[in-house]
């Protein structure tokens, strides 16, 4: 499939239309035109010169190929668009202005020669001025004639199809001046309702030019040269200096700086980096020079896959907007049925005239144009991603930002989310000096739990240099079982080990540590515990306020999931305000749990996107507290690019406010509209009340969606 960029889309229900006769070219039945995206999808041997004849007669036009066939893992496409970024991105708001100015000008002169016409009207000969207005007629509606007509002719019922009839009827009538008027207020409306959707887009797009273009390689000797970010390879050495971006993910080499991670995490403040340490690529260097060990090429990098999964969330059409557009595919045709009924049952059952019913009939077919209702939802949606997304906070479709404005239930994981996940030992006690610490390392040497860093560090403090275990098998929730010098070693809680008997005080050194609140880790060999670790894991500082804010914004159950033992969950829970809490839960009891909470209502299990994959999966809606990781970019539903808790509240309150907008929106677009056809009951519907009412939910539903985009102190 080839990706192409198209301008000129004036509404959802157009996009629909070019979209079904697309497909009706050779090799274009899977093709896919999304309208809040503006993104073309086609196979590439559909010829594209066709393409184009059907775009440009609804004055859409390509703009360019955005991306070429994905690899393998689908980020391919940036290569390309962000290489020559500057010079397309010109080239594409010339080209968007240029068409927006010359719809401007039409109708301008439409207006003017109108206005002309109506004061010309009791001065000159009648001919006159119905050449004026049919001119003006034909200049503000050409496009709506030629796309009706052919629709028309194909027993298609669109938007168009509508337009054409009421205005040829009022024409018929002799109504020039409000046909007239009828063509130029829809002319106007369809450039409003497209510049609306520009206006969400654009902030899309300001959001997608964070990538970096260009990059300046270190040779061997040390010397410069600037490359494209798509020719870097994983090891090439990179000089960035203060003000440029990072071009990919990677590790410091030297130098120390300050780096603006707000494109990536939302964090606002700079973030120290220093030799060792990790980077972002698309971030910005501040005041010191680094120079850097390129990770991931850029394709793989966290920003690309980011920039993919956000233009990819615009194209996901939520059950709302399903359910609007299966809506609208019969409600123009059931219009159509009404006004006939409106132009027949008064002059045949009635006693009405004709002239005036024909009149009222095609007021109604007017009223009757979806626009309002099929633009109440894709702008919000857009609005909504796009300002989460500047927050750090990536949704990866509207059906999961949809999602998040309905969760009543959030299920949180302990370590990692509602603690820092950076344990230490705090304990050890030991039976078994020669072997306890060298038999830890051996098992925990290659592993990257949060808990066998902890333990790696505590044998490391001690001067041990571990020597590799053998055999070594991981028992989901339990614990790992391993050979070391040609003997069987279990490392884990109090399940794995249920194969020796314990004495009295080792179990009670193990209830002491449980009261403590300290995650046990225990060592044995086949016949008796060697030594145990007590692990504690400070808990984040937002993690009590985020829970206060949470119920305060409407979250009625806050539950916290976890494998520790009952007693340290017990004590996290109390010290952050969670009244409902489970402890020694396995993966698979954590899955049990999420579907038993899903009874209650809409549930969100946020986790590290690691070891809750199972449970993330089996929630409504999942949610990672990544931090760019690849796994949890992976894994969940919405991601949490900065490793902080404290922008959910802001999150959920945002898909809130999306959802209600929607409703809202959907409200008055049909509320406006069944207010004007009441006006048929006493004959007072005009075609001008027709085409405002049409015209001022579109207007309307448009400014209120994009008022989701301002952002709010709440965000910060």
């Amino acid at each position: 499939m080839i990706e192409y960029r198209v301008k000129g889309l004036s509404c959802g229900n157009c996009a629909q239309v070019l979209e079904h006769e697309i497909r009706q070219l050779e090799h274009g039945e899977t093709a896919t035109l999304s309208y809040n995206s503006g993104k073309l999808r086609l196979d590439e041997r559909v010829p594209l010169d066709q393409v184009n004849k059907i775009l440009n007669g609804d004055r859409a036009y390509i703009e360019k190929q955005a991306a070429a066939s994905s690899n393998a893992h689908g980020y391919s496409g940036h290569e390309h668009s962000h290489e020559h970024g500057h010079k397309h991105n010109h080239e594409h708001e010339h080209n968007h202005s240029q068409g927006n100015k010359k719809m401007i000008g039409i109708l301008a002169a439409s207006t003017v020669i109108y206005l002309g016409a109506i004061f010309m009207d009791d001065q000159t000969a009648d001919i006159a001025v119905i050449l004026l207005y049919l001119t003006a007629t034909a200049l503000s509606g050409y496009t709506t004639f030629v796309k009706g007509l052919k629709n028309l002719f194909r027993l298609k019922f669109t938007i168009d199809t509508l337009m054409t009839v009421a205005l040829v009827g009022a024409i018929s009538l002799g109504e020039w001046k409000e046909a007239t008027l009828v063509a130029i207020l829809f002319g106007l409306n369809e450039l409003l309702e497209g510049l609306g959707m520009e206006k969400a887009r654009r902030s899309m797009e300001t959001l997608l030019k964070v990538a970096p273009k260009e990059a300046t390689k270190l040779g061997n000797a040390g010397e410069e040269t600037v490359v494209p970010i798509a020719t870097l390879r994983i090891g090439d050495r990179v000089l960035v200096k203060p003000g440029e971006k990072i071009p990919s993910d990677g590790t410091v080499l030297s130098g120390k700086s300050s780096v603006n991670e707000s494109a990536i995490t939302g964090e606002a403040l700079p973030v120290e980096k220093a030799e060792n340490e990790s980077v972002f690529g698309g971030s910005i260097n501040n005041e010191g020079v680094l120079q850097i060990r390129i990770d991931k090429a850029y394709a793989d990098s966290s920003l690309a896959k980011i920039l993919h999964l956000v233009e990819e969330a615009q194209e996901t059409k939520t059950p709302t907007e399903l359910f609007i557009n299966k809506f609208a595919k019969y409600y123009t045709p059931l219009i159509m049925i009404v006004a006939a009924l409106v132009i027949v049952i008064p002059p045949l059952f009635l006693g009405g005239e004709w002239t005036k019913w024909l009149y009222q009939g095609l007021a109604v077919l007017i009223v009757g144009c979806p626009c309002a209702l099929i633009l109440s939802s894709p702008i919000a949606i857009v609005a909504g991603i796009t300002r989460n997304a500047r927050n750090g906070i990536l949704i990866k479709g509207g059906v999961f930002l949809e999602q998040l404005g309905k969760l009543d239930t959030l299920a949180f994981d302990k370590t990692g989310t509602l603690t820092k996940g950076e344990p230490h030992v705090e304990q050890t006690i030991v039976y078994d000096e020669s072997r306890f610490l060298a038999v830890a390392g051996a098992i925990e040497k290659s592993s990257n739990h949060p808990l066998a860093k902890a333990i790696m560090k505590e044998v490391h403090r001690k001067g041990i240099e571990p020597k590799d275990a053998e055999a070594i098998e991981a028992v989901s929730g339990r614990g790992i079982v391993a050979t070391y010098e040609g003997k069987s070693y279990w490392l884990g809680n109090e399940r794995s080990m249920e194969h020796i008997t314990m004495p009295n005080d080792v179990h009670d050194a193990i209830e002491q540590f449980k009261e403590s609140g300290l995650t046990l880790v225990l060592v044995a060999d086949e016949k008796q515990v060697i030594g145990m670790f007590g692990i504690s894991d400070e808990l984040r500082e937002e993690s009590r306020s985020v829970i206060a804010a949470l119920h305060r914004s409407g979250i009625r159950h806050t539950v916290m999931l976890t494998g520790d033992h009952q007693k340290t969950a017990e004590k996290v829970a109390n010290a952050i305000g969670i009244k409902e809490y489970y402890g020694n839960l396995l993966p698979e009891d954590k899955v049990a749990k999420v579907k038993q909470l899903a009874t209650r209502g809409t549930v969100g299990m946020i986790g590290d996107g690691i070891n809750d994959a199972p449970a993330l999966a089996s929630a409504q809606l999942g949610i990672a507290m990544g931090k760019g990781t690849d796994s949890a970019i992976e894994t969940a539903d919405i991601v949490f690019m900065q490793d902080h808790l404290g922008k959910l509240p802001a999150a959920i309150k945002v898909a809130r406010q999306v959802n209600r907008i929607i409703r809202f929106n959907i409200g008055v677009a049909m509320g406006l509209k069944l207010l004007a056809l009441l006006l048929t009951i006493p004959g007072w519907l005009t075609l001008w009340v027709a085409i405002l009412s049409d015209m001022g939910a579109t207007i309307f539903v448009t400014l209120v969606s994009l008022t989701i985009l301002v952002q709010r102190k709440t965000d910060q």
